[in-house]
């Protein structure tokens, strides 16, 4: 008895709270998981062209993936509202992501790499909604800062921006499938240290007291979502703004390239865009609280409108730095926008599924056209293909002026959640 009232004052006073924990697994893992994408984002196109693919063969490997992510994620997410089990398919999925980038790092022949590559973008596309579930879990339950746990991410992408660019420049392209796998090694056993996700009071009961929604219940939350004119325009907006981003991940390096910028100044221009990205997640929590989220998403699209129409002239490298500024807002305020935009208006037991629906649209159906037709368009025009993107976001800006419009601030349907409306 002795022992124990010495030994608990001890695991108090260096026990890490909850709160702390739960925000620095999610941290961590987010540092992980952008450890691919700050590769495979900007540079596997370089790696696709260095193996000898078309730019309609480019763009059809990076763009197919978005459109069967339209069957794939959203079942997923469903299974994991039902289930609980978003930890355990994070890890699943990341041990897959890895299996496939060593499978990948091997081929050669476009057949072949658009079928590894396309099960490779979709197990790594699952997770983040998964993944971004966890998070709005927490800011739901601890109050945590969304922004402050997201940064993580955007700061790694930096970091491997600036050093994918080196290696490409002193190793050659092939060096971007082998910092691919190395991410998906890292991410892949950080995902064994991500907390399980605290849910709201009705879905952490025990599934004896019928209080936790059954697989019909799922599809009927989902169908409300779908019915919803309010979410519908959402999802078109917040869709359009990541959307637009598709000519510019698939051709922007190569498109910098034929202009003659260096793969390492194409790296400095990737690390000028998150870093502001990275400052308005820092700041995140009071710019939400001043702006709102629909307000963020209206500046989202009017910035991308700006942006794409300014980068279809090919710029010099001075404008260029001024341009890659505007991704604060283009992507930053509208990811930023959508996740507290689900967190306030969507009722706690549809968070998942509304999380795959706005990663299948933004990340999966808009992305997919975008990407194809700027694929195509590029081939023949160049730059000029950025106009397509100018569109794309006006189409946005009309589905965030209708959001602003109708939506009082509250819950869409159902549940009265004090957290969520402190979100």
């Amino acid at each position: 008895m002795c022992s124990e009232g010495h030994e608990g004052p001890e695991r108090d006073a260096t026990a890490v709270s909850p709160r702390a924990s739960y925000s620095l697994r999610l941290a961590v893992f987010y540092g992980a998981l952008f450890l691919i994408y700050g590769i495979h984002l900007p540079y596997f196109p370089v790696w696709l062209d260095w193996r000898g693919l078309t730019p309609e063969q480019i763009a059809l490997i990076t763009a197919a993936p978005f459109f069967l992510r339209l069957f794939v994620t959203p079942a997923v997410a469903i299974l994991a509202d039902s289930t609980a089990r978003h930890r355990s398919l994070v890890i699943g999925l990341t041990g897959l992501t890895l299996m496939l980038a060593i499978v990948l790092s091997q081929m050669e022949s476009f057949l072949f790499i658009l079928l590894v590559s396309l099960a490779f973008a979709i197990s790594l596309s699952t997770v983040v909604p998964l993944t971004e579930t966890i998070a709005i879990a927490g800011v739901r339950a601890h109050g945590l800062d969304y922004g402050r746990m997201r940064l993580w991410g955007s700061l790694t992408f930096v970091g491997v921006g600036f050093a994918g660019g080196w290696l490409i420049d002193h190793v050659g392209p092939n060096a971007v499938i082998g910092c691919i796998v190395a991410g998906t090694a890292a991410t892949a056993a950080s995902a064994w240290l991500l907390p399980d996700p605290v849910l709201g009071a009705q879905q952490a009961a025990p599934a004896s007291t019928g209080s936790r929604p059954s697989g019909s219940g799922r599809m009927q939350e989902a169908a409300k979502l779908v019915r919803s004119p309010v979410f519908l325009a959402f999802l078109l907006a917040a869709g359009a703004a990541q959307g637009a981003h598709g000519m510019f991940y698939t051709f922007g390096a190569l498109s910098w390239k034929a202009q003659g910028i260096s793969t390492s100044a194409v790296g400095v221009l990737w690390a000028i865009a998150i870093a502001g990205e990275v400052a308005l997640f820092a700041y995140s929590s009071q710019v939400v609280l001043r702006w709102g989220p629909v307000t963020l998403i209206v500046a989202a699209t009017a910035a991308a409108m700006l942006r794409w129409a300014l980068m279809s002239l090919s710029p010099p490298l001075p404008v260029l730095v001024a341009l890659q500024t505007l991704h604060t807002l283009t992507y930053g305020a509208s990811h930023l926008g959508a996740m507290h935009f689900i967190s306030r208006a969507v009722p706690e037991s549809a968070q998942g599924t509304a999380q795959a629906l706005y990663a299948t649209v933004a990340s999966g159906v808009l992305m997919g056209v975008a990407t194809l037709t700027s694929g195509w368009l590029y081939a023949r025009i160049g730059a000029h293909a950025y106009w397509a993107m100018v569109a794309l976001a006006g189409f946005g800006l009309a589905g965030a002026l209708y959001v602003r419009a109708r939506w009082a601030g509250g819950l869409l349907w159902g549940e009265t959640s004090p957290a969520a409306a402190q979100a």
